[in-house]
């Protein structure tokens, strides 16, 4: 927009570089460019201000299909003004110079026949294919279509217009229609999202019977290994006792061996004593045998009175002294003789 300033009844405009200016006075067009800034005489000037920046102008169009569906098309066109000095012949763009506001609504005469061309360009290609057809190609189809008619048609150029770009971000049908569009995609991919869950059911189930029959196997391999110990265990208790019995058969049979050999040790034993005994008593009789009839009745007597407890009577007659005395002077004389 245009800053305006008042000095003694004159004015100053002050404009921004986006803004093409032009001065007239008395009808002649004086002074021209962007971003002007000047004193002027109100009472014999008249100033056209040209917006040089792009401009977006959004569209909603409603229509049909050739199958007779409604359909919507949203999108933006952006523009700009190439040749100011032709369009400010063809569209007022005159300001207020007391305000410095457009006398008129010149940007909405300017956007009015590009929306019109836009619309018409757009139903020009919807009318003739059907609904999905549009749906599916829709979108850059029409952007398409608009951006050329727009650049070739000599109304827009004839203005001094310059189309930047051309946006279209939705091309829809009506609600309930979309809806009914909508159901086999949605029914398809609940079929999918069902296929899925069972998919992970069927693999749940598979990955617990899996699972089942792991532990059972391992059950299985469990009680084989249960088997094993208790037949080894069985072994062993059986080799054990084995080994028992015959240690003690070993051990009886060593005892009974050690008391053979103790036995006939003792029997050894006792025989050797007896043996000894028996020769001893031989010896004995063999002495007593050349002893004199007088000293075997010495020695009886002398075992008889180590046997007397007490002698009450003893009788000595002279049969028996004689031959005592006898035999004792007779070992006397020998024992003198011998004696040197």
């Amino acid at each position: 927009m245009a800053e305006l300033k008042k000095l003694f009844g004159f004015r100053h405009l002050r404009t921004e570089s986006a803004s093409f200016v032009m001065r007239y006075r008395s009808g002649k067009l004086v002074t021209k460019g962007r971003g002007l800034s000047f004193w002027f005489w109100p009472l014999s000037t008249a100033v056209s201000l040209v917006p040089m920046d792009d401009r977006e102008l959004t569209f909603l169009f409603h229509g049909r299909s050739s199958d007779f569906q409604d359909v919507s098309v949203q999108g933006v066109i952006t523009y700009r003004v190439i040749d100011p000095v032709t369009v400010s012949q063809r569209i007022d763009f005159g300001i207020n110079l007391n305000s410095g506001r457009y006398n008129a609504d010149p940007l909405e005469k300017v956007s009015l026949p590009l929306t019109q061309l836009a619309e018409q360009l757009t139903w020009d290609y919807v009318a003739k294919h059907e609904l999905v057809e549009v749906l599916q190609q829709g979108v850059e189809a029409t952007r398409h279509r608009i951006g050329e008619g727009l650049r070739k048609d000599t109304s827009i150029t004839g203005l001094g217009l310059e189309v930047v770009s051309v946006r279209v971000s939705a091309v829809q049908p009506s609600a309930e229609l979309e809806r009914a569009l909508q159901t086999p995609a949605l029914e398809a991919m609940q079929e999918q999202a069902d296929e899925a869950t069972f998919k992970r059911r069927a693999m749940a189930v598979e990955k617990e019977r899996a699972i089942e029959e792991n532990e059972l196997q391992t059950k299985l391999e469990l009680a084989r290994r249960e088997e094993q110990l208790i037949e080894q265990r069985g072994l062993n208790g059986r080799k054990q006792a084995h080994e028992s019995v015959e240690a003690r058969r070993i051990q009886t049979e060593g005892g009974a061996e050690a008391r053979k050999i103790e036995a006939r040790g003792d029997a050894e034993a006792i025989r050797l004593v007896e043996a000894a005994q028996v020769a001893a008593e031989r010896e004995r009789m063999e002495i007593y045998e050349a002893m004199p009839s007088r000293v075997m009745f010495g020695l009886a007597a002398r075992e008889l009175a180590s046997k007397l407890e007490r002698i009450d009577h003893l009788n000595i007659s002279p049969e028996l002294l004689g031959p005592l005395f006898t035999e004792l002077v007779e070992a006397g004389t020998k024992y003198l003789k011998d004696e040197p």
